[in-house]
């Protein structure tokens, strides 16, 4: 059976197909090279955690409580609509230790080939591009990017270690410096990724980058995710760990979607927000 979800924002109560639901927001042609359309993805339980870390050794893990396969279902469709997924180092060395899967490429398994096929009915590159956010630069190249034939843009500080930096140059790979200290910033990587032809900027990222977004005012939706369960737990990541963010982190909502069933059947809602100008 077709999983099927609630609108219940904006406009009466309307059941709809959850397949297509985020593909119909047409990302891809929203931006421009000068504006980048910027959004970025969080799933999260009800008390805010989007990840338990193990007091022990420190590694964070996504709770088995907050995965459902409509949520990655809609996780692909945000991805098949973006000319770049910007991820960063931790996730390259979590991915070379087996710890997380790769999903830096679109409609490579059966269950998605669609998701590939809309890519180019809708004149998009086969593969979007990745872009590696990295204050060290101390990571493992993924060789899946170079086996789908992905363009990949490694982005840092102008204080990165320089060594690092004519590291990556001579492997070949494009590096720009987005940011006037080590790590990368918000506005300053999405104007260089703008002037690069990349109009649709997906976030595959975590707090620190969601937060630099916020506050250079570049984000263009936040997707959110809340899985109808509570997690506890002593240690964990939440969505944001800097200073206050005043009114730059006012967000205006805009859908909101019921799905009854998933995960394990306690149900969770899709919303997604704008941020309000300043």
């Amino acid at each position: 059976m077709t999983a099927r979800l609630l609108r219940l924002y904006p406009g009466a109560p309307e059941d709809i197909a959850l397949s297509g639901a985020y593909l119909a927001h047409r990302l891809h042609e929203q931006g421009s090279a000068g504006a980048p359309f910027v959004y970025a993805s969080f799933v999260a339980s009800l008390d805010g955690r989007i990840a338990l870390r193990d007091p022990a050794t420190g590694e964070s893990r996504l709770p088995a409580g907050l995965v459902s396969g409509n949520d990655f279902r809609l996780f692909l469709e945000l991805q098949a609509q973006a000319d770049c997924l910007v991820t960063h180092g931790g996730y390259l060395r979590d991915l070379a230790a087996g710890r997380l899967d790769d999903v830096l490429q679109i409609g490579t398994q059966a269950a998605t080939r669609d998701l590939a096929q809309w890519r180019v009915d809708n004149g998009l590159s086969p593969q979007p591009a990745v872009v590696i956010a990295s204050a060290g630069l101390e990571f493992p190249m993924p060789i899946s990017p170079a086996r789908h034939g992905q363009r990949v843009i490694v982005a840092t500080g102008a204080e990165a270690p320089p060594k690092r930096i004519a590291h990556w140059r001579r492997a070949g790979y494009e590096v720009l410096v987005a940011g006037a200290g080590a790590s990368v910033e918000g506005g300053a990587l999405v104007r260089e990724l703008g002037s690069r032809g990349l109009r649709s900027i997906y976030l595959l990222t975590g707090p620190r980058m969601l937060d630099t977004m916020l506050r250079d005012r570049v984000l263009s939706r936040l997707y959110l995710t809340t899985a109808h369960r509570m997690l506890g737990g002593e240690s964990f990541h939440t969505m944001l760990s800097g200073p206050e963010l005043g009114n730059a982190g006012r967000l205006r909502l805009c859908a909101l979607h019921y799905d009854v069933g998933a995960p394990d059947d306690a149900g969770q809602f899709f919303v997604h927000f704008e941020p309000l100008p300043a």
